[in-house]
C-alpha cells in the first residue's frame, strides 16, 4: 500500500469503531481534510485491492484483510509512541505527529523487534491498546469520568482526546495515566465536577470529564 492508502485504511478503522455497520464517505473526507470525490476515487482503489467493501451511497466497511492491515498500522504507530516516550523521553503530547511518519515503515521484522525491545507493551502512552503481531487487542472495561459515581475512587487509564492542547492541559493539572480520581460533587447546571485527584481537589469542566477514561 502507498502512504495515502494506509492513511485511508487507518481512518476507516478508527471510524468503524464508532460506526461498525458502515463508514460515511463524508466522515472520511472530514478526517483527512479532503474532498468527498477524492475519497470515492480512493475507495474504488482500495476495493480493487480487497481491503474494503464499498457500494456507493451505502458507506464502506473494511474486509478481513483490510481490518488486519489497519491494525498493523495502528500497532506500528502506538509502538513508536511508546518508544519515543519511554526511551527518548518525549512527552506524551509530542509523539503523535512523529509516530504518524514512523507508522509507514514497512519492515515487519523491525516492528516485531521493537515490540520485544519494549517488552511487549499492551497500551501506548495515551492508554490506547496496542495490537499484537496477530492483530489481537487487549481490552479493558473503562468509562468516561463524566459517567462515574460520586465518592467512588477510579483510576485514569486513557484519554479520548489525544490532541497536544488537551494533553498539555492535563500535564498542567498534573493528571496522568494512573492518577486516582474521585468525583466529590457534580453541578446540576452544567455538569462541572469537583474531583479529588490523588491528594488534591480540582474543579473540571464537563468537556474535560468527557475526554478522560477511567476504570
Amino acid at each position: 500500500m502507498t502512504i495515502s492508502e494506509e492513511n485511508y485504511i487507518k481512518v476507516i478503522y478508527h471510524l468503524s469503531l464508532v460506526s461498525p455497520k458502515g463508514v460515511n464517505t463524508n466522515a472520511i473526507a472530514g478526517m483527512l481534510d479532503t474532498k468527498a470525490s477524492s475519497v470515492t476515487d480512493m475507495l474504488k482503489k482500495l476495493s480493487e485491492k480487497e481491503l474494503v467493501s464499498y457500494q456507493k451511497y451505502q458507506g464502506v466497511t473494511l474486509t478481513d484483510k483490510g481490518f488486519y492491515s489497519a491494525k498493523m498500522i495502528v500497532r506500528k504507530h502506538r509502538l513508536w509512541e511508546v518508544f519515543l516516550v519511554d526511551k527518548l523521553n518525549f512527552s506524551w503530547d509530542e509523539v503523535h505527529e512523529i509516530a504518524e511518519e514512523l507508522e509507514h515503515i514497512k519492515s515487519e521484522n523491525l516492528i516485531n523487534k521493537l515490540d520485544a525491545f519494549l517488552d511487549f507493551p499492551s497500551f501506548d502512552p495515551h492508554g490506547d491498546p496496542i495490537p499484537n503481531a496477530d492483530g489481537e487487542i487487549k481490552k479493558i472495561n473503562k468509562l468516561l469520568l463524566s459517567e462515574t459515581e460520586l465518592n467512588k475512587e477510579y483510576q485514569c487509564v486513557g484519554v479520548k482526546d489525544s490532541s497536544s492542547e488537551f494533553l498539555q492541559y492535563l500535564d498542567k493539572q498534573k493528571i496522568a495515566l494512573g492518577s486516582k480520581i474521585t468525583v466529590k460533587e457534580k453541578e446540576s447546571f452544567d455538569d462541572t465536577l469537583l474531583v479529588q485527584i490523588d491528594s488534591r481537589q480540582l474543579t473540571i469542566s464537563n468537556k474535560i470529564a468527557n475526554n478522560l477514561y477511567v476504570k
